[in-house]
């Protein structure tokens, strides 16, 4: 049954390349938004649908969604400005709103790591200027809130989309061009059945747990969350000199050298035990020191990157490892060594964590984060860390172009060697776990490679299998974020259909998802498919493996926002 076009003034959109839909009103939408009015050279006709109440949040930033004792991993020096940084919108906010998120006015400064819901904030009020700016320049800008896109379908050299306004009714609308930024996939009830939580978000539903054995899959920063958000549920973190308690630490202030952090239980709150488990059984390091802007490689470069893959698949991996690992040696010639002179993919992922396994996972983050405090002290960057850190971006080139066999290889051995160096998080995190663990409220188990997690007993939460032993939690969070999702999970069934958009499985690509190419457009023989951009994390995650954060929102959002202004200029300027 064809559905009512759009009533009540709303004029069914045009088919044309200055007619754009973005869906979803998150970072990426708001990076993507800001590029495309940058860059337009003519007015254009936005239309933007957000599912949620309020657009410009963002799952990961979201109230509700996100405890405020959640730290973001991002400080304001790395985070793409929205018209002005986060820290000159913090200076411009009321003291009142400030001391609701416990923030100290002559405090703010652009390192420092701020709650996940002050970034929510920061990022709505800058998306609504964002809008009215746009407004005032002449730009027809349509926000659509509690507005669900349930189908999308390819009708002539247009888009039409099925909407679902909650409350309302039905409609249809048909746009020139489309960007899907539908972010992160999670269940609105994390609690898929009794005590066992398929996400840690909303971070509200986990406070339904009560004091007892709580097991956390995962040893993350989303993990860290989940733990966080029991804690001060159950009790509080205070800063005491001695067994002397303070007032409750806020944010992330760091604890003086004769102070320590402590979680103190609240009434009932004693009994809190959470054992956090993943593979290595390892927590992450603390946010190490840099020069921001980051400073490019001189060996290592997309450059010379490009011309590796230009030489075809071939033994492509172990080609790319090489010139990283020259980069390495010319950076760190005594960190190099200790890796090994011409080893190999298998070898640096295993030589990597070799020192961490072998430690005390807390004795290690004791001792990695007063390294850590040091060097932010002295302003001393690590050379192994921060090529690492640079290199990652340069690798991500690679992985479209790897045949099955080496994308394997590159997952196993090196893609976690990435995510762990850039995936450190704020020294406040690794205080919480520490107290935590000194509480006797915390500890962490390497669960290997061949642990079972059986989640369908009848009593409550689930068990954890391995080494021929199985651990039962009545409360249990799966906190291993964000998976690549394959096509089948795709919402827009019609596109599917169509073969607008297509599974990379099938297609032989050796990722899993949805299948783009460089421009994040589907890969198909429908024309149509070059007026989508698809930058929904779970379709791209296999191809983009390194795409999770901010930074990736402002990339992403940077190229599409002008591939789609281009386009509707050419679009006005033909004949």
């Amino acid at each position: 049954m064809k559905l009512p076009a759009l009533q009540d003034g709303d004029a069914l959109r045009e088919v044309g390349a200055a007619s754009i839909a973005l869906i979803g009103a998150g970072p990426t939408s708001i990076y993507t938004l800001q590029a495309l009015l940058a860059r337009a050279a003519g007015p254009l006709s936005i239309t933007i649908f957000e599912e949620q109440a309020r657009a410009g949040l963002g799952t990961p930033y979201r109230p509700g969604w996100n405890d405020p004792a959640m730290l973001a991993n991002i400080a304001s020096i790395e985070l793409p400005p929205v018209g002005m940084t986060l820290v000159e919108w913090l200076a411009r906010q009321a003291p009142e709103r400030l001391a609701g998120y416990n923030i100290d006015p002559d405090g703010i400064d652009e390192r420092t790591f701020y709650p996940r819901v002050v970034l929510g904030h920061y990022l709505r009020d800058r998306f609504e200027a964002l809008v009215a700016e746009g407004r005032a320049a002449g730009h027809a800008i349509d926000v659509r809130v509690r507005s669900r896109v349930t189908d999308i379908a390819a009708e002539g050299d247009g888009l039409c989309l099925s909407v679902q306004p909650r409350g309302g009714p039905a409609y249809q609308a048909r746009f020139g061009q489309l960007v899907i930024a539908t972010g992160h996939e999670w269940p609105e009830e994390p609690e898929v059945r009794p005590g066992y939580f398929a996400s840690p978000w909303p971070a509200s539903a986990l406070k339904r747990i009560p004091a007892g054995p709580v097991g956390i899959r995962g040893t993350s920063l989303s993990a860290i969350d989940a733990a966080v958000a029991l804690a001060v549920h159950h009790g509080a973190f205070v800063i005491a000199a001695g067994e002397d308690a303070g007032e409750p630490a806020p944010g992330e202030s760091a604890s003086a050298e004769d102070q320590a952090l402590h979680w103190k239980p609240q009434a009932g709150g004693a009994a809190l035990h959470i054992t956090m488990m993943s593979r290595k059984g390892l927590m992450p390091e603390a946010d190490f020191f840099c020069p921001i802007p980051h400073e490019p490689l001189t060996i290592f470069t997309e450059e010379a990157v490009q011309g590796l893959i230009e030489a075809g698949e071939t033994g492509l991996l172990d080609r790319t490892y090489g010139l990283f690992e020259e980069q390495l040696r010319l950076v760190d010639p005594d960190y190099a060594d200790k890796i090994g002179r011409d080893s190999s993919v298998e070898a640096f992922g295993e030589r990597y964590f070799a020192e961490r396994l072998a430690a005390d996972p807390f004795a290690w983050a004791q001792a990695n984060l007063d390294e850590a405090r040091k060097n932010f002290e002295t302003g001393t960057t690590v050379p192994w860390r921060y090529a690492i850190l640079r290199a990652h971006e340069v690798f991500a080139r690679i992985v479209p172009h790897l045949d099955e066999a080496d994308h394997a290889r590159f997952s196993e051995h090196l893609q976690p060697i990435f995510t762990d160096n850039y995936a450190t998080v704020p020294h406040a995190s690794i205080e919480r776990l520490l107290a935590l663990h000194r509480a006797g409220a915390l500890t962490i188990l390497a669960v290997g490679d061949d642990a079972r997690l059986d989640t369908h007993s009848d009593a409550s939460g689930a068990t954890m299998s391995f080494d021929g032993h199985q651990h039962h939690f009545p409360a249990f969070i799966d906190a291993t974020g964000q998976r690549p999702l394959e096509a089948a999970a795709f919402p827009f069934q019609t596109l599917l259909d169509q073969g607008v958009v297509q599974d990379a499985g099938e297609i032989g690509a050796g990722y899993r998802g949805i299948v783009i190419d460089d421009d994040f457009r589907p890969v198909s023989e429908q024309p149509v498919a070059r007026r989508i951009h698809l930058l929904s994390l779970p379709f791209i995650l296999g191809r983009h493996p390194f795409i999770q954060g901010l930074t990736s929102c402002h990339e992403m959002g940077e190229a599409v926002g002008a591939q789609l202004a281009d386009r509707a200029a050419m679009a006005t300027a033909a004949p």
